[in-house]
């Protein structure tokens, strides 16, 4: 089977680019390198051995969108390429639509006009909006109380999905929530390298480890949790990406929607004390006031992937530790 994979020189986009080519799918990547960097393609190739074909194109271009899609004669397309900093979102949430929404009906418009019937999406937990402190399940109502523009177009986009599935009877899609991706490829070649400040927690704490930032700031102690600080689901980033094969294998008409975490919730400050026990030395932090948004526990029921798709976790916090840490000491830039 041939692949497109949008956004696949970025963080989750490689890792799943490597699990596919090693499953023995046919790879090809579209991105814009917005948030990412070609040299990745390189390191994509010395794990696996084959360097995938690169197409440097923004989906906000129709035309050239629909070039890639006629040329390539694909059987499926796994939809990872989007603008996904929460707090940006909030600043700039036009971006946001236009570049998420915008560029995702020009691809399915794309796909539409080239005969190819079979997508993998990329959401998000986000989507599953105010919901504290419950384990969440695909069934749960979805889009009320999401508390930022990122979330939103998640939402809008799996709408999208379903409403073309239903006028489609050929259509095939799977949405795929995330919950917390982290850690990096135990080749140390690829991880975690966003462009600019980041956002998320493991980013902040590797420039922490680094010294490119003084301290890491913990947002809140005093939430309603073992230790005060905030939980969430963080899945290792190459169960994650094996999660898309299973995904592509299993794909039939209409739309499927699975969680993709690890069913537990860590706090932030066992984040940290991971990472410190396996890097073998502190992390200067400082606990400020909460976020605005912020909920205390978010993690996943994940029963419907592993019944499904036969798919479930292989890899723990301890094991991302070591290998975000392997990444930093394998950085390149």
């Amino acid at each position: 089977m041939k692949i497109l994979l949008t956004g696949g020189t970025g963080y989750i986009g490689s890792h799943t680019a490597v699990e596919l080519i090693q499953a023995g799918f046919e790879v090809e990547i579209l991105d814009n390198l917005a948030n990412s960097k070609i040299a990745v393609l390189d390191k994509i190739a010395k794990i696996t051995g084959v360097k995938p074909k690169f197409y440097e194109v923004d989906l906000l271009d129709a035309s050239a969108t629909d070039k890639v899609l006629r040329d390539g004669r694909f059987d499926a397309v796994i939809h990872l390429a989007g603008l996904k900093a929460v707090g940006e979102s909030v600043e700039k949430p036009l971006i946001y639509y236009k570049n998420n929404v915008c560029g995702t009906i020009n691809l399915l418009e794309s796909m539409k006009r080239n005969s190819v019937n079979k997508m993998i999406f990329s959401s998000s937990a986000t989507v599953y909006g105010d919901k504290d402190g419950i384990k969440l399940t695909e069934d749960m109502e979805t889009g009320i109380g999401i508390t930022n523009p990122y979330g939103e177009t998640k939402y809008v986009i799996e709408k999208i999905l379903m409403d073309v599935a239903n006028s489609n009877n050929d259509f095939e899609v799977t949405i795929l929530r995330y919950f917390n991706p982290i850690g990096a490829h135990s080749s140390g070649l690829i991880g975690e390298d966003p462009n600019g400040i980041p956002n998320n927690l493991m980013p902040i704490i590797m420039k922490v480890a680094t010294g490119e930032i003084p301290k890491l700031m913990i947002y809140g102690d005093d939430y309603n949790t073992p230790d005060g600080t905030g939980m969430r689901d963080y899945i290792h980033v190459v169960d994650l990406a094996k999660g898309h094969v299973k995904a592509v294998e299993k794909l039939k008409p209409g739309v499927e929607v699975y969680n993709l975490g690890t069913g537990e919730a860590t706090s932030v400050k066992e984040i940290v004390k991971a990472f410190e026990d396996v890097a073998g030395k502190e992390l200067p932090n400082e606990v400020v006031e909460r976020r605005a948004g912020d909920l205390a526990k978010i993690y996943a029921d994940c029963s419907k992937a592993e019944r499904e798709l036969g798919w479930s976790t292989e890899l723990n916090i301890k094991d991302a530790m070591r290998d975000t840490i392997n990444y930093l000491r394998h950085y390149e830039g």
